[in-house]
């Protein structure tokens, strides 16, 4: 199964294990994607966009006209949805058109710490 991990972490972390991946050779055990902050991946991943995600999830390549008729929304409103996250590099543009997620799981992870 291909899983996605969506985590918190800084910059500098991110960048390391870039770094030690490519002084390897070997890419990450997983693929993830780094959020700076736990207010800017929630600011992504919102309760609507979550369930874009959802509807996503191992589908393949669809259309956004797709994407909104299997969360039942406007057309318009899933542009942007879809739109913010591929910018967040989330989702991705299918060959032929369209978007394709491509996982069959999402795993969120980050550590909320006493300050």
């Amino acid at each position: 199964m291909k899983t996605v991990i969506l985590e918190v972490r800084s910059p500098e972390e991110s960048m390391a294990n870039f770094v030690q991946s490519w002084k390897t050779g070997k890419p990450g055990r997983a693929v993830r994607i780094g959020f700076a902050t736990p207010e800017l991946l929630w600011q992504v991943l919102t309760a609507k966009r979550w369930e874009l995600l959802k509807a996503l999830c191992g589908a393949g390549p669809i259309s956004i006209r797709e994407a909104a008729r299997r969360v039942e929304r406007d057309v318009k409103a899933v542009h942007a949805d879809i739109t913010a996250l591929l910018h967040a590099g989330v989702l991705e543009r299918a060959e032929g058109g369209g978007i394709v997620f491509p996982f069959e799981a999402v795993k969120v992870e980050f550590l909320l710490e006493a300050a």
